[in-house]
């Protein structure tokens, strides 16, 4: 069997070889700033929003307040895959073997972005909660 095949077939969650980094803040439920001022916007999912015409600051506080007490001042393993327009690293964070976007879908706090669930291995068993 061909190396690359063997590697290309292990489970997304083998996190253990993905980098790590330690999350400052959470803006909102769905972007977070690291302690090297990378600004993460959390893949596949989308959180209801602070500010703006769509605003649900309730339930938008919710989500933020459940990320942060998550995973603020804590260390997070990254799989970075892009970067957005607003020039922030689009990336899955997983703590303690837990895929914190697939956690805050789960818990309710937020649902999965159908445009970018492609990017996202875990989406594809939870159709039911798509955006």
């Amino acid at each position: 069997m061909n190396f690359s095949l063997i590697l290309f077939s292990l489970p997304l969650f083998a996190n253990s070889v993905l980098p790590k980094t330690i999350i400052k803040e959470c803006y909102d439920g769905d972007t977070c700033t690291t302690f090297d001022n990378e600004r993460i916007r959390l893949a596949c999912i989308d959180t209801p929003e602070l500010k703006g015409k769509n605003a649900d600051p309730v339930a938008a506080n919710k989500a933020k307040r459940f990320i942060n007490d998550l995973i603020a001042n804590e260390e997070v393993q990254i799989r970075r895959i892009t970067k957005d327009k607003y020039d922030r690293t689009v990336a899955e964070l997983f703590q303690n073997n837990i895929n914190i976007q697939k956690l805050i879908v789960e818990k309710g706090y937020g649902q999965i972005y159908r445009k970018y669930s492609y990017q996202c291995e875990w989406t594809n068993n939870h159709q039911d909660k798509l955006l």
